[in-house]
């Protein structure tokens, strides 16, 4: 894997095809991977923010190990390789544009060998890559054809649900990131030619009764491991992972992370009106139908506010204009969701304006980061009918 820079852009890019090199490609900024905090990077953060993140930010720490381990073994089940899973997290850094990100997982990359320049191997790491940069910038485009399209170069079904985690994580990652970074001050650094995530078609909306099946077999509580069994008593009676478990308890160390995440940021939203408002508003930007329907009939609030979000922006931007805080919920979730490397310090002022005290603050970003996550799992795992 050969990394470039472009001139005027301080971004990392790589190409999905391998090459021979007589001599190892160093990264641009090799100390980004010797952080000792490989969830924020060793940025600098006050003690009490951290204490009050605790109880999501600890199981972050701890997936980032399971998902990106020193060395990896593969067998015919789990084929993704560390350099499989390292080139996927590039590439989501790089489609959210967060510098500390992408210094990082580059860093990480750059030393490690890249598969064979075969057609094949060649043919499956740009399949892995636009499936990645697809589901992090452009989420409702993915369905069961692209799934199948991960099967026809050779991944499992363990390798998409490990993958697809992966993507999850780096989103949650970057979003919760750029929000500390804006409590902070620090400036964003804007990418020339870099879009932003457009909201989905309303028309996706329209029917509310859709159920939502899962594209991937679960486990078999039969011939299931304790883990797995356990993973499945502890998460699936919960709703967001009600449909979800089977399938993620295929991995489930990664779903127990994911679940403690889950605990640990919905309970720093104490308003469930302001939760259950980013959840729809993530789902509905995201395309994300089910999850939409779900937050749909959780909703104890305003109606006119539920359909406006229905609508998308433009509506809800009217509406906003009457109703200040929604407002601002509004624009801080689709900041957060469509382009959170230009989530800055004004607007995370416009949250303590709000009310809101910086843990909670960045309670909220992190809710808003894991609603984006589980979208996105609910879209490439499964399929609305």
């Amino acid at each position: 894997m050969e990394q470039r820079r472009f001139s005027g852009k301080s971004h990392w890019y790589h190409e999905t095809q391998s090459s021979a090199r007589q001599h190892q490609t160093l990264p641009l900024v090799p100390e980004a991977a010797r952080v000792e905090d490989h969830f924020l990077l060793d940025l600098s953060l006050p003690a009490d923010v951290i204490e009050a993140c605790r109880r999501w930010l600890l199981p972050a720490r701890k997936l980032y190990g399971l998902l990106f381990p020193q060395r990896v073994t593969v067998n015919r089940l789990r084929t993704l390789s560390n350099y499989d899973r390292l080139s996927t997290a590039l590439t989501v850094a790089q489609v959210y544009g967060v510098q500390r990100l992408c210094n990082h997982y580059a860093a990480r990359l750059a030393p490690l060998p890249g598969p064979d320049s075969s057609r094949e191997s060649n043919r499956r790491l740009a399949q892995i890559t636009q499936y990645a940069r697809q589901l992090a910038a452009s989420p409702d485009v993915i369905d069961a054809r692209a799934r199948q399209q991960l099967e026809d170069v050779g991944l499992t079904e363990y390798d998409i649900i490990l993958m697809t985690q992966i993507i999850g994580y780096v989103g949650f990652q970057a979003r919760t990131v750029a929000g500390f970074q804006a409590m902070n001050g620090q400036p964003v650094r804007l990418i020339p030619g870099m879009g932003m995530q457009q909201e989905a078609a309303a028309a996706k909306f329209s029917e509310p009764q859709g159920q939502w099946t899962a594209g991937i077999e679960g486990v078999d509580q039969r011939i299931a491991s304790t883990r797995q069994l356990e993973s499945l008593a502890a998460w699936q009676p919960l709703e967001a992972f009600r449909l979800l478990a089977p399938v993620l308890a295929h991995e489930s160390p990664v779903l127990d992370a994911l679940g403690e995440i889950y605990s640990g940021a919905r309970a720093e939203i104490l308003d469930d009106e302001v939760a259950g408002l980013i959840a729809l508003y993530s789902a509905r930007i995201n395309g994300s139908v089910h999850c939409f329907n779900e937050s749909w009939q959780q909703w104890t609030g305003s109606d006119e506010l539920a359909e406006a979000v229905r609508n998308g922006e433009r509506v809800l931007k009217r509406l906003g204009q009457t109703r200040a805080k929604e407002g601002t919920l509004a624009e801080i979730v689709q900041v957060l969701a469509c382009a959170p490397d230009r989530f800055n310090a004004t607007q995370f002022s416009s949250l303590l304006a709000l009310g809101f005290a910086a843990p909670g603050a960045i309670g909220l970003v992190a809710w808003c980061a894991l609603c984006g996550w589980l979208n996105r799992l609910k879209i490439a795992l499964g399929d609305v009918a």
